[in-house]
């Protein structure tokens, strides 16, 4: 846990909600909390805190809003469905929210985030940053790729796609490709095979592959036609891709800390064990 500057001005609050009732009860109450606190500004542009309300993917979607603001910004997300990853709070809990927010000091818990860059053939590169995985699949046929691992050519990939995950995306997509799971704090990427074409003549590792943070991985297909990529939850295609290469970002995602801050396992055993002792 770091802490930031705090200066005598107001917090710059930014409120995001999805469309549903509870979300928007939510941020009714949070607008009349803050509107009239001299210790806080509302505003969407250039924020201190955003407050994302709704579920995981409302949490995604305010992320890259916010991405060119990694540096300032700090996430705090208020849960108003089933308990998700990157919630601190649930809909019943707002008051505890607002008084943890006027008791703030700049407490902060941060996450690596993944960068990509795609580079077609034609030289065009485009980038991109993830908070929790990206993935590339070929539309047409067996996808076919090299797997390049820090300069070292480790595998001819034949099969339905890859995908590449941060630690706090490990419990999502890549845990239902059988990938392992993460903690957040960890500075790493895992790389999972999606369907991957195993026997006596193709060959893959046929595990998810855990790769620290200095090193860089590469995808470079070796088939033409069009691929698609999956960045969080936002899908985009790409015809005659030369070149994928997958890092940790320079920034990461930083979250409002308290003492109230879940715990990382406690929310695993809540999404995929439950109460059970036995």
């Amino acid at each position: 846990m770091t802490q930031t500057n705090i200066t005598d001005r107001p917090t710059r609050v930014a409120i995001i909600a999805n469309g549903k009732y509870q979300s928007k009860r939510v941020a009714s109450k949070l607008f009349a909390a803050f509107k009239d606190d001299r210790n806080f500004y509302l505003s969407k542009k250039d924020p201190d805190v955003v407050i994302s309300i709704g579920g995981d993917g409302m949490l995604l979607s305010a992320f890259h809003m916010y991405e060119k603001n990694l540096d300032t910004v700090r996430f705090v997300g208020v849960h108003t469905g089933h308990l998700g990853f990157y919630t601190d709070y649930r809909d019943f809990e707002v008051d505890k929210l607002i008084e943890n927010l006027r008791a703030d000091k700049g407490d902060k818990v941060s996450y690596p985030i993944l960068k990509i860059k795609i580079t077609l053939e034609n030289g065009q590169e485009v980038t991109a940053r993830a908070l929790n995985e990206s993935t590339i699949k070929r539309i047409e046929k067996t996808m076919v790729t090299d797997v390049i691992i820090n300069h070292v050519k480790f595998e001819r990939f034949r099969g339905d796609g890859i995908s590449i995950s941060t630690p706090t995306g490990s419990t999502g997509y890549n845990k239902s490709l059988g990938g392992a799971v993460l903690h957040p704090t960890m500075e790493a990427l895992q790389l999972t095979e999606i369907s991957s074409i195993n026997n006596r003549v193709y060959r893959t590792l046929g595990s998810s592959i855990i790769i620290p943070k200095k090193d860089k991985i590469e995808i470079v297909p070796k088939r033409q036609g069009i691929y698609t990529f999956s960045i969080d939850n936002k899908t985009i295609h790409y015809k005659n891709v030369a070149k994928v290469e997958y890092c940790l970002d320079s920034k990461k995602i930083s979250f409002v800390a308290t003492p109230f801050h879940t715990s990382f396992w406690e929310r695993v055993k809540d999404a995929f064990i439950g109460g059970q002792d036995s």
